[in-house]
């Protein structure tokens, strides 16, 4: 057991023992004057569903829905838990369904905390149904195992701790020993097929006001996920770094890399092209904001850093080590099928007026937690960028 978990469990059982010895030394009498129980784990809890206050541990492995019901990923709600006494655990009769209370839903609910799938959680609560399903509610306390609980909870586990340790190969480094490790860690992901990634885009580009929409990345337009295909007003795939940047198409890798395909009018795709980003040119049509010429395109500024630092991943990403070509930025414009794209210069300056908000963030988090497994190093730390490329 680990040092901080020991001491974990050593603060949560005091138990204070009297001896007392007979003249003989024969009887040993042991009294517990302030004994609390350890936590449960969750097939006690499940067998003890009679209302009692507990302390139950186990690891997160969904949200249910309904009785029998657990999502896995796309999660729709921050209101309950399902705890399991193993990670991979899917058969739901062997879950505790946990209710989570206002107080903890910013910090332990899955729809903003995806992250926390796979991590084990202590909660303290009353054991009984809930979802007509055995259950844990009205929580008492929500705390990763190991941690400290707390009663009061605020901020909550956002991504520091997960986040810094898929990074920790990285730490403290920079120039091309940083670009090394980036490249060794995000390239461990799971690939996803061309076809996969509509229903991809339609989770991570979810509108956050407007569930059953997307956003558009350079229209900004929001649009109904239904809409998908090849008319006339309808959203499609747009490949942000363009396929032809090195003809890798749409077979399965970079052609199919959630972290820079986005959903935009199919006009708007075709009037951007293959060209790559720079400043200045004609207003374009659907896409206020926009700007192209013969060889470039300008987003609206709302999503230039998005687009700085989707293909600032792509560069990191594929290094031409694992079949598909190296992909690198240079301060060019008109690479056409050479595996670059630029203009550096501007994609850096992009990428400091528009900080990383909070739906690049969700799209991370999405893209980590149920498609790819891998995530966007320059999202996490913007500060990546100038270490890699300078200024």
């Amino acid at each position: 057991m680990a040092k901080g978990e020991t001491m974990w469990r050593t603060r949560r059982i005091a138990v204070a023992l009297a001896l007392t010895m007979t003249a003989a030394g024969a009887a040993v009498v042991l009294t517990s004057t302030a004994a609390v129980a350890a936590d449960l784990s969750v097939s006690q809890a499940l067998a003890a569903q009679d209302g009692r206050s507990a302390s139950v541990v186990g690891y997160v492995v969904g949200q249910p829905t309904a009785t029998s019901t657990v999502l896995r990923s796309g999660f729709t709600g921050d209101t309950a838990l399902a705890l399991a006494d193993t990670a991979s655990e899917t058969g739901t009769t062997r879950m505790l369904y946990v209710q989570i209370t206002a107080a903890y839903r910013a910090s332990f609910g899955l729809q903003s905390n995806p992250s926390l799938m796979g991590r084990r959680l202590v909660v303290a609560g009353q054991l009984t149904a809930y979802f007509s399903h055995g259950g844990l509610k009205s929580p008492t306390s929500m705390s990763l195992a190991g941690s400290t609980p707390t009663t009061t909870p605020t901020g909550g586990p956002t991504p520091t701790g997960p986040v810094e340790t898929y990074y920790a190969a990285a730490a403290g480094k920079t120039g091309t020993a940083l670009r090394s490790a980036l490249h060794g860690i995000i390239k461990v992901q799971t690939k996803i097929t061309y076809d996969q990634v509509w229903d991809a885009l339609k989770d991570t580009d979810q509108d956050p006001n407007n569930a059953g929409n997307v956003i558009l990345l350079y229209s900004g337009r929001s649009q109904s996920k239904t809409t998908n295909g090849g008319g006339a007003n309808d959203w499609n795939r747009e490949h942000v770094w363009a396929k032809s940047h090195g003809d890798f198409g749409t077979a399965t890798g970079p052609g199919t890399d959630v972290h820079h395909l986005r959903p935009e009018d199919v006009s708007v795709n075709a009037a951007r092209g293959n060209k790559d980003f720079d400043l200045g040119g004609s207003a374009v049509s659907e896409a206020p904001g926009c700007l192209t010429d013969s060889d470039s395109f300008e987003p609206r500024a709302a999503v230039k850093g998005d687009v700085a630092r989707m293909i600032m991943y792509m560069a990191i990403r594929y290094e031409g080590d694992d079949g598909w070509p190296d992909l690198e930025i240079n301060n060019s414009v008109g690479n056409g099928s050479a595996p670059r794209i630029g203009k550096l210069s501007i994609l850096l300056q992009w990428h400091q007026q528009d900080p990383p908000d909070a739906f690049e963030k969700r799209r991370n988090e999405r893209i980590y937690a149920a498609w790819q497994h891998n995530r966007n190093p320059f999202i996490d730390h913007p500060e990546w960028a100038a270490a890699i490329w300078g200024a």
